[in-house]
């Protein structure tokens, strides 16, 4: 694998496990896309650093179990800005 995926791949991990973010927002932090992203963390890095991937893998899982929340909410902020603005 080429060196600067590898690289890419840790210096992704490592932001999500700090800022426990989504693959959204480090895709747009990154300017890469979410597959991209996806891709690195849970394939390339396993082979990369385990115990790296598995605190990353951890807070995907975390995301995607809240995610539901997060769109409800984002759907309630819609329709809170329509009714303000009328």
């Amino acid at each position: 694998m080429k060196d600067y995926i590898e690289e890419r791949a840790v210096t992704l991990a490592n932001y999500i496990i700090e800022k426990k973010t989504t693959v959204r927002d480090a895709a747009l932090a990154f300017n890469i896309s979410k597959s991209t992203v996806h891709k690195d963390i849970t394939d390339r890095l396993w082979s990369i650093n385990l115990s790296l991937a598995k605190e990353a893998k951890k807070i995907l899982d975390e995301n995607k179990a809240n995610r539901h929340i997060r769109g409800g909410q984002a759907t309630k902020d819609k329709y809170e800005r329509k009714r303000r603005a009328c």
